[in-house]
């Protein structure tokens, strides 16, 4: 299974309230974690399920 990661610009810069870090940590959690782990069609935020 693929797996896609989409991202928007104009998010960041002075007024940001995430490091660049902090901000792709549930990205890069989602592409270690095992498809069976993973419910797809969801969005995550802080390696949690927002909706």
């Amino acid at each position: 299974m693929d797996r896609v990661v989409l991202v928007t610009g104009g998010m960041g810069g002075a007024g940001a309230s995430r490091t660049v870090e902090q901000g792709a940590d549930t990205a890069v959690w989602l592409s270690e974690v095992p498809v069976e782990q993973i419910e797809t069609g969801k969005f995550y935020r802080d390696r949690k399920i927002i909706s």
